[in-house]
């Protein structure tokens, strides 16, 4: 499983869990949420699942970012919805459709999260006004994590860490990613940030864990300094392509471009020119 990023959110006095694995999908408690509403929580999220327009819009959530969800399965969930023998758990919701915005987990924080946008339409239902103080934290966590993502922060946080020296020549090469194959273009990643991962590293994070089971924490935590800088530059690059509506193969071959010049490019800085101007920053 891949190292999770966990937070806290704080509205009215109650404490909600929010984690994330790729710190750009963040899953927030719906069972936190519940108990602004009852004591109940399971049967309060049950409840949101039996309505027709809660229905509609998991559905449509799951055929905008889910290439692998079951259509059929849903249609018969969405008929029944509404009627009063109807039930749904979520449960039974993510086997029977391989729902991706809805996660159930067992254990000391167990409870079902849902993607921050499903998440906060259940706050809607619960409350409109609760959905505020909701949104006012998460925003707040989101603005801290931003600072702690500038440029300035990294450069010392990494230089201090790893103590950075400019790479030999054989690691060099092995750090500028290949070309990618036709294969890989034309592959379709359920996940954005896989297609970031694919076009840095030639890689999904998956593949990764798969050939490093016993590295430490993901593929990005084990990424130099130099490919950090790149990933940021990717990350604001892939935002624009996709406002212009870019399809991702076309995106990815970009991407990939991009990553290549601009490692070769930044190779060639002196790191510990770069610590003496992050000290004086």
């Amino acid at each position: 499983m891949a190292k999770q990023n966990k937070e806290t959110l704080h509205a009215k006095g109650i404490e909600i869990s929010i984690f994330s694995e790729d710190f750009q999908n963040d899953f927030i408690s719906l069972t936190d949420i519940a108990r602004y509403k009852s004591e109940e929580p399971k049967d309060v999220v049950k409840n949101w699942l039996r309505t027709k327009d809660t229905l509609e819009f998991l559905g449509l959530w799951e055929q905008l970012h889910n290439p692998n969800f079951k259509g059929v399965e849903f249609d018969a969930f969405r008929k029944g919805a509404g009627l009063n023998a109807f039930t749904l758990s979520p449960q039974k919701w993510i086997s029977s459709t391989n729902a991706i915005g809805m996660i159930s987990k067992s254990g000391r924080y167990g409870g079902t999260y849902a993607h921050s946008d499903i998440a906060f339409e259940f706050a809607s239902w619960v409350s409109a006004e609760f959905k505020l103080y909701i949104i006012k934290d998460y925003q707040r966590i989101k603005s801290d994590a931003s600072s702690k993502l500038a440029l300035g922060w990294n450069l010392n946080r990494e230089i201090a860490k790893l103590n950075y020296k400019i790479h030999t020549d054989a690691i060099k090469e092995n750090l500028i990613p290949q070309k990618l194959a036709p294969k890989q273009k034309s592959m379709t990643y359920a996940n954005e940030a896989d297609v970031l991962n694919v076009a840095l590293f030639g890689k999904t994070a998956k593949e990764w864990r798969d050939e490093y089971p016993k590295a430490k924490g993901n593929i990005r935590d084990c990424a130099s300094l130099h490919q950090l800088l790149v990933l940021a530059n990717l990350e604001s690059y892939n935002a624009i392509l996709i406002k212009e509506n870019i399809p991702q193969e076309q995106r990815l071959d970009l991407l990939n471009k991009m990553a290549i010049d601009q490692l070769k490019a930044i190779q060639t800085i002196n790191i510990d020119s770069i610590q003496k101007l992050s000290k004086q920053s």
